[in-house]
């Protein structure tokens, strides 16, 4: 403790920084969501109070609410951080790296005169004693490694250098400065200050004690108003030290502050503290510091120097680092994880990805075999949440090679559902996705039931209507063709989104379904007859925009769906296909469920050709967007095709879905009992009749004539 008359040089205690792990959580946050790339600096705000323990000192800490938040609209405005007694902020700027080589070749020394010269401008320009939080501005450079969630960072407080440095004439704590009578009137007027939203947060302030030792605290810019005759003025601050023989960082710009601003050069000044909460006189600090005159700091011919990069506990100038993976919980990190790559595509190749819709989209699979695993992997990559698995199979000997998401342990004892194992393996890979298992048969046409199970059937039946009108988009992953009608044609009497792959030997077909003839969707139990004869006034082969509506799989047939399973070998029993069949038909689906989503005409979007001028391709950053996608793998080829909607389609044309929506289940049961009925229907069976009655002569001619197919 300096003694009176001593004139030692004034030392200052620097300022310690303390980092919550909400901050790194935000700033990661920032990054990914909304800067990307940018490295510009970024205001964030600090906080600290007066020291309030005889042997703790407090910190400057910077929190979660220190950052902008993502959906700020400016992310070069600074948090709106509101201080409080506890919480005294402070401005700071952040500059965070793109790598961990630019942290290290920051040139540190200009960044510090920059902030340096911020501090010096604004006690030149008055702004410092409006508001006196800017001398105590901070500076932070940081590098945050996203994918091993560690953060290496270092902070600067920076300070003018006085040269020549003050000399401390006195130093004492407050208790022994004042008298007794003096002491209680600033502890009941720091007491005052500190309890008023007003001014609990105001660092720096006046204490002026009149002659009968009546204290009072005031602004900094009301020290003209202190200069009465007896007063004793002393320039007091919030100390965050708890040492007793130096005062704390702060005061190092507040006696640049006042010298420059009010030319004094023996100053009194205030470490003000606190003992829970309230003005501790044995605590705070009273002393006198003498500043000689800074060469050209009168003319303000030049900025001083300055000094402020944050020491470590060996009193070096190091960074520091810290690792939130280890505290972290597993499932918010495979979170953060699974999210990371899908981010990082917005930060330059595509900005317009819109994560939001890809994780609320609630898709139902139906199968989950060798597609229904390789879509539902495929699926979670794309950042889809929400998976429904149907499938009444179990798990075979010969399924985990192909089916990814199964193991042996799978087919032991008869074999799990594959519809529930899958489910289960999804949450071991992604714990945070909401997958559900449903296990039950799809009713198929040209499958006559006994009369004994049709209330099962039409209960299947029901299931699945409710199924895909609780979801968003539905893939048609089955074995058989028959097994997809009836998906099919809910699909299209709801207009839900429908995406089919189907696999041959060596060949594949991948397509998106058109929307159906009806142009809304409505309730078949609410629909009186007036609606109805409405709705039929709607059908079309159009779509909103008067282009011709995109067909679905069984657009193209001229025969009804019927019974494929009967008297087939071994092979013709199970899907034999070239391995690496699935995986590429699964990755094109879901694909194409994503270009629909981002689409803005959606399930109504036309077909789109690579270098067609109408294709729009220039527009949307994912690509074209197909009708189908046809491939072989022995050729190694693959081509886009469009096929637009049939009026003889047996499960999308607007005969057959107002059929549906007219009788409803007697409507499926009759198709799934006769396997003639959907021909008959849509008059299929009169036009193969009309086609047999036709005689052909064929021209023997050999000329040669160029073959055109048009589809």
């Amino acid at each position: 403790m300096a003694e009176k008359g001593s004139g030692s040089i004034l030392q200052f205690v620097p300022f310690q920084s303390s980092v919550d792990e909400g901050f790194w959580h935000r700033l990661s946050s920032l990054k990914l969501n909304k800067l990307g790339i940018d490295d510009s600096p970024i205001p964030i705000t600090g906080f600290y109070a007066p020291c309030s323990y005889s042997q703790v000192s407090n910190y400057l800490n910077v929190i979660t609410e220190s950052l902008p938040s993502d959906s700020d609209e400016q992310s070069s405005m600074a948090a709106i951080s509101h201080g409080s007694r506890n919480r005294c902020s402070v401005p700071g700027i952040l500059y965070n790296t793109n790598t961990l080589e630019s942290f290290h070749a920051i040139d540190k020394l200009s960044l510090l005169k920059e902030e340096a010269k911020k501090i010096w401008e604004d006690i030149h320009s008055g702004k410092a004693v409006d508001d006196s939080r800017v001398l105590s501005r901070f500076l932070l450079i940081s590098f945050s490694d996203l994918k091993k969630w560690s953060f290496r960072y270092w902070f600067a407080f920076p300070a003018l250098v006085l040269d020549p440095p003050a000399t401390l004439v006195d130093l004492r704590p407050a208790s022994q400065w004042f008298s007794l009578q003096e002491a209680e009137s600033v502890s009941a007027a720091c007491n005052e200050w500190r309890n008023s939203s007003l001014t609990a947060d105001v660092p720096f302030f006046l204490v002026s004690i009149a002659a009968d030792s009546h204290a009072t605290i005031r602004h900094l810019k009301d020290w003209e108003a202190c200069q009465g005759d007896g007063q004793k003025l002393l320039f007091g601050f919030y100390d965050p030290c708890h040492l007793q023989n130096n005062p704390g960082w702060p005061l190092r710009n507040f006696l640049a502050l006042i010298f420059s601003r009010w030319n004094i050069k023996s100053v009194h000044f205030l470490c003000y503290k606190e003992n829970r909460g309230y003005a501790d006189m044995g605590l705070s600090l009273v002393g006198e510091a003498l500043i000689t005159v800074p060469q050209g700091w009168k003319e303000n011919q030049r900025i001083p120097d300055a000094v402020g990069w944050e020491l470590n506990n060996k009193g070096r100038k190091v960074s520091r680092s810290i690792i939130l993976a280890k505290s972290m919980d597993p499932t918010m990190l495979a979170v953060s994880a699974a999210d990371l790559n899908l981010k990082l595509m917005r930060w330059r190749q595509l900005p317009s990805l819109n994560l939001d819709i890809l994780s609320s989209t609630k898709c139902l699979l139906l199968g989950a075999g060798t597609l229904g695993c390789q879509v539902a992997r495929m699926l979670m990559a794309w950042g889809v949440r929400n998976i429904t698995l149907l499938d009444n199979g179990r798990v075979a000997m010969s399924n985990p090679l192909r089916q990814s998401l199964y193991t042996l342990d799978d087919c032991l004892n008869g074999g799990d559902f594959k519809a529930t194992a899958a489910v289960k393996s999804l949450k071991r890979i992604f714990p945070a996705v909401e997958a559900e298992a449903v296990v039950m048969a799809i009713p198929m046409p040209g499958h006559p039931v006994p009369s004994q199970e049709e209330d099962s059937v039409l209960d299947d039946c029901r299931r699945l209507h409710d199924l895909i009108h609780s979801h968003d988009a539905i893939f048609l992953l089955t074995d058989t063709r028959e097994s997809r009608w009836l998906p099919t044609l809910l699909c299209a009497n709801t207009n839900k989104i429908a995406i089919t792959a189907a696999l041959g030997f060596d060949s594949f077909l991948v397509m998106r379904h058109g929307p159906g003839p009806f142009r809304s969707s409505h309730d078949v139990k609410a629909e009186d007859a007036n609606a109805l004869s409405t709705d039929m006034g709607n059908l079309a082969l159009i779509n909103r925009d008067e282009g011709q509506r995109l067909g679905c799989y069984f657009c193209n047939d001229v025969v009804a769906p019927t019974d494929s399973t009967a008297n087939r070998t071994l092979d013709q029993q199970c899907t034999v296909t070239r391995p690496g069949l699935a995986p590429i038909a699964s990755s094109l689906a879901v694909e194409l469920l994503v270009g629909v989503l981002h689409h803005p005409q959606s399930i109504y979007a036309a077909a789109e050709f690579a270098n067609s001028s109408n294709s729009g391709s220039s527009e949307q950053p994912l690509g074209i967007l197909p009708h189908q996608i046809r491939g072989s793998i022995s050729q190694f080829s693959q081509m886009t095709l469009v096929g637009h909607s049939s009026t003889s389609c047996t499960a999308c044309c607007s005969t057959v879905v107002s059929e549906y929506r007219k009788r409803g289940v007697e409507f499926l049961l009759q198709a799934i009992n006769h396997p003639t009925y959907l021909e008959d229907v849509t008059g299929l069976t009169e036009l193969k009749n009309s086609a047999n009655s036709f005689e052909v002569d064929w021209d023997i001619e050999t000329d040669d004539v160029e073959d055109c197919v048009e589809i």
